[in-house]
């Protein structure tokens, strides 16, 4: 029932996790890493995405300690483009994520970011990766239209049927697949792309779970000037945003390539944070707990929000529709059922992280 559920979405909830703050830094969310993100107790967060470079056992190895809500291998550009250096990357991160199964993170937080399917090297790196199990999601740069989504299917179509040593099971939870964006072509064709469906169907072919924008690759490819305000990105950070959330998927916001500057980082997650972004890519360990921290509700959202709840379910008791609430300073605002949708997205955000709801009477 409707009242139930709203008495869930309020009271419902774990104890709080205690805080940490950046050092030297005062955030106005500064409720970091929680336990979601370590202990494989289901669907990673997804606030920061953490690009590991498969480069150097020595940074695998770090990725063990990181907090960050998911981590991705990366096989692509941090990666020098030889065969050599491509095959030895693949090699190495294999050997690591096959040895090291006590030691690793959930599969929920583990991706890996294959080199594009106009590669030589894209259908090995996609044969590696469906030998791990441990890899449930592959995050695929260059995809500028639906056709390179079927090819990247049929790949794992193929490997799965024809190479698949029994490490993954059929009735497993299905490959996800998170679509760079990183062209004027992309943006053009993004509404199919966002709408695309394996037609291996979700278990054999992937399933489309979200939608990344790679700035740096689309600036280039556009001739967009990137520049400290983000205004010339507006439009397309936007778009990527409601076409996401239009199909359901994650929007993963920019990199913020200024890995030194928090503050800068910090206003760049809060603008993502407004648009719609549900996560952000991290080039930079120092920059996860400043993502984490602000794509999670404030305090002061979490309040307004179950107070809205805690209002609806009176008046909805009460055979009313709408509700006054009051507003700090007075006055009031009118809050009604659509309002009751956005409460109860930033009460399961809250949940989720482990902060507290408050009791409100």
């Amino acid at each position: 029932m409707f009242h139930a559920r709203i008495r869930a979405s309020i009271f419902s909830t774990r104890s709080l996790t205690q805080r940490r703050q950046s050092p030297g830094l005062v955030w106005p969310r500064h409720i970091t890493t929680l336990p979601d993100s370590r202990d494989g107790g289901g669907e990673a967060l997804g606030r920061s995405y953490l690009y590991v470079p498969a480069t150097a056992e020595r940074m695998l190895e770090k990725s063990l300690t990181t907090n960050s809500d998911v981590i991705i291998y990366d096989l692509e550009d941090s990666v020098p483009p030889s065969p050599a250096d491509k095959e030895g990357a693949r090699n190495r991160l294999a050997h690591f994520l096959s040895t090291r199964a006590s030691s690793l993170p959930s599969s929920e937080r583990i991706a890996v970011r294959l080199n594009s399917n106009s590669t030589t090297f894209f259908r090995d790196d996609i044969r590696q990766a469906m030998h791990l199990p441990c890899i449930q999601t592959l995050v695929l740069p260059k995809i500028h239209s639906v056709q390179d989504l079927d090819d990247v299917s049929e790949t794992i179509f193929e490997a799965f049927t024809h190479g698949n040593d029994g490490s993954r099971a059929p009735n497993g939870p299905p490959i996800n697949i998170v679509a760079s964006i990183e062209s004027a072509k992309a943006m053009h064709n993004l509404g199919t792309i966002a709408g695309w469906q394996s037609r291996y169907g979700h278990a054999f072919g992937g399933k489309l779970s979200a939608l990344l924008f790679a700035a740096e690759d689309y600036c280039a490819d556009t001739g967009i000037t990137r520049t400290p305000s983000r205004q010339e990105l507006l439009y397309t950070r936007s778009h990527i945003v409601i076409t996401a959330k239009a199909f359901k998927l994650k929007a993963i916001d920019m990199v913020c390539v200024n890995y030194k500057d928090l503050e800068y980082l910090h206003d760049e997650c809060e603008d993502g944070r407004r648009l719609g972004f549900t996560g952000k890519q991290a080039i930079h360990p120092s920059q996860v707990d400043v993502i984490q921290s602000t794509f999670v509700p404030s305090p002061k959202e979490i309040l307004r929000a179950a107070r809205i709840l805690q209002q609806m379910e009176k008046a909805h008791l009460s055979h009313r529709g709408a509700a006054a609430l009051a507003l700090e300073g007075g006055g009031a605002e009118m809050i009604d059922a659509p309002m009751i949708k956005q409460a109860e997205n930033i009460v399961g955000i809250a949940r989720a992280a482990g902060l507290t709801i408050p009791d409100v009477k």
